[in-house]
């Protein structure tokens, strides 16, 4: 049984999501990707407290849960609010989390996690490369093209005719 066989890369990724400048997922997703209850999960957590500092795991403020729920989880229905903030896991945080999930699912869905985060850094990356590209080239061939581009903001400019009036003329005007 591959990671790949247990979750689908898009599914991972769609739980993968920026917050404080991280790369991170929710508590609740992870319990979900492992197949256990958000509770089980925070608890083998808890027991373990020393392997995950701030820089691993931390608990989300209401404004930061309230901003991510109404973007990512839709509105919350009455009477299901949650009792306390969930807890984000960065990288370096869920592959914390292996050694202290001993199942072989949670243990096949972490490599899937892992090479998602890793696929997720290369795509950064070279978008980053392909954008420092484009500017170079702009300040490489600005001069050059200089003409071309004064030619289409001109075209873009308001026409300053004067537009004729429409509809029926009466001869005493």
């Amino acid at each position: 049984m591959g990671a790949s066989d247990i979750i689908p890369q898009e599914v991972v990724e769609s739980k993968i999501f920026f917050i404080r400048g991280k790369k991170g997922m929710l508590d609740k997703d992870l319990a979900a990707l492992y197949g256990v209850e958000t509770k089980m999960l925070n608890r083998a957590v808890k027991r373990n407290i020393d392997r995950f500092p701030e820089d691993f795991m931390f608990q989300l403020t209401k404004e930061e849960y309230a901003g991510l729920s109404r973007y990512q989880f839709g509105t919350l229905k009455r009477g299901r609010n949650i009792k306390y903030s969930p807890y984000a896991f960065t990288e370096n945080g869920v592959a914390m989390l292996s050694s202290v999930l001993n199942s072989k699912r949670a243990v096949h869905v972490n490599i899937q996690i892992m090479r998602t985060f890793t696929r997720i850094r290369e795509m950064l990356a070279t978008n980053a490369e392909l954008a420092q590209k484009i500017e170079t080239l702009e300040k490489k061939y600005d001069a050059q093209f200089k003409v071309v581009f004064d030619a289409f903001r001109q075209l873009m400019l308001p026409s300053e005719t004067k537009k004729k009036k429409i509809g029926f003329k009466r001869e005493h005007e």
